[in-house]
C-alpha cells in the first residue's frame, strides 16, 4: 500500500519568484465520502485516477493509489463526477530537500492558495520557506474533495 504523508499550509507571502514549474489542473470526484475519495485529474497533458482513504486522526497520513489514464478517457470520466469541479494552477517550488506544491485555486475557489509538502515520515524535518503561513493540515474544509462540495467562495469567514 502507498502511504501518503502530507502537510498543508496557507500562504503568507510572495512565492512566485521561487516557482520552477507550473501546470493547470482540473479534477472531479467520482466518490467523496468520509472513508474514501476517487478522483479524476487532468494535469497538463497527463491524466490520473486516484483513490485515497480517510486521513489519520491528525490528518497527516492516508493511503493513496494512483494510476495514469488516457486524457480522453479522463475527460469522459469528468462528466460522471459529482457536482463541483476543482480548477487550479499548481506551482512546484524546491526548498531544501523537498518540493512544495502551491495550488492557486480558480472558479468558485478563487482567492484560496494552499501549499503542500509530502514527507517520507511524519517526523521528517523540512525547511519552512518564508512565504508559508498557518498550517491547515487535518482541517477537512481544505481538502480538495470538500472544496468541490463547499467552495471557498461560499465560506462565511
Amino acid at each position: 500500500m502507498a502511504l501518503e504523508i502530507e502537510r498543508k499550509f496557507l500562504i503568507d507571502g510572495d512565492f512566485e519568484p521561487c516557482v520552477v514549474r507550473r501546470e493547470k489542473i482540473v479534477q472531479g470526484y467520482l466518490c467523496a465520502d468520509a472513508m474514501r475519495t476517487v478522483r479524476v485529474r487532468i494535469c497538463g497533458a497527463e491524466a490520473f485516477l486516484t483513490v485515497k482513504s480517510a486521513s489519520d486522526a491528525r490528518g497527516w497520513s492516508r493511503y493513496e493509489f494512483e494510476t495514469t489514464v488516457p486524457p480522453a478517457e479522463a475527460e469522459e470520466m469528468l462528466k460522471l463526477c459529482l457536482p463541483g469541479v476543482i480548477d487550479k494552477v499548481r506551482h512546484w517550488i524546491e526548498a531544501g530537500d523537498h518540493t512544495w506544491e502551491v495550488d492557486v485555486f480558480h472558479g468558485e475557489n478563487e482567492g484560496l492558495t494552499v501549499a503542500e509538502i509530502e514527507l517520507d515520515s511524519e517526523d521528517e524535518p523540512f525547511e519552512r520557506p518564508a512565504w508559508i503561513g498557518r498550517e491547515v493540515t487535518g482541517d477537512p474544509k481544505y481538502y480538495n474533495s470538500a472544496l468541490a462540495k463547499h467552495p471557498f467562495g461560499q465560506w462565511d469567514e
